[in-house]
């Protein structure tokens, strides 16, 4: 597989078998995104891999309390503007479209939301640290390192989605998995085999077209 097919095939799914990948193969992606690029090589991020009895009694936690997201690390804007309110709508309406639940269950939406905190069901869950400290530009690199662990795993046949969603349980998470103090949670990552039958992984996001964000200049 090369770079451009795994762009393409990667995607967010939010139904994975029981098949827990081999832990050398986790470890091997994770050191292999650790050659994404990074600002002044800081290589800021902290990432750790998490399964089995571990993960279930972090989710069990999970499951007890109600997440609260930090105000300064807020996974969208508030007041959301176009062309960005516009495409995050359409993106919720094509995910619930592919379940069927229709905008008035409430309740079904609720139901699917509460998912992101058990991984999807997905065997392994990844967390993503850095310090409180870092700036803008050293998560970019974690961006960075996110992307390149996603298509890492692409390659390897494996399927991920990408979670802001962590960000609101970071006393819970660190009190399953030891970081530094100053350290917070950037990003879960779900992790295992894409359950193929399952209606929601049926849903493709969509991409603007060039014209909306790109120039080519002096060509």
């Amino acid at each position: 597989m090369d770079v451009n097919q795994a762009l393409r095939e990667r995607r967010s799914v939010r139904a994975f078998t029981d098949q827990v990948p081999d832990a050398e193969l986790v470890q091997r992606i994770m050191q292999d995104a650790a050659l994404a690029a990074s600002g002044g090589n800081m290589q800021p991020w902290r990432v750790a891999a998490i399964s089995g009895a571990p993960l279930a009694a972090m989710l069990a936690d999970v499951a007890q309390t109600q997440g609260e997201e930090n105000p300064q690390h807020l996974s969208y804007p508030p007041n959301l503007w176009e062309p960005y309110r516009s495409r995050r709508f359409v993106n919720g309406e094509d995910l619930y479209k592919s379940i069927d639940i229709p905008r008035e269950d409430k309740a079904g939406r609720l139901q699917q939301l509460a998912k992101n905190a058990r991984f999807f069901g997905a065997p392994v869950g990844l967390i993503m640290f850095t310090e409180e400290r870092m700036g803008p530009v050293q998560w970019m690199d974690l961006g960075i390192y996110l992307q390149s662990f996603m298509l890492r795993a692409t390659e390897e046949g494996l399927a991920t989605c990408a979670q802001g969603f962590w960000r609101r349980y970071d006393s819970i998470v660190q009190q399953h998995i030891e970081v530094p103090e100053g350290y917070l949670v950037t990003f879960g990552i779900a992790l295992g085999y894409e359950d193929k039958s399952a209606p929601i992984n049926t849903m493709r996001a969509t991409r603007a077209e060039f014209a909306e964000w790109g120039q080519l200049k002096g060509f």
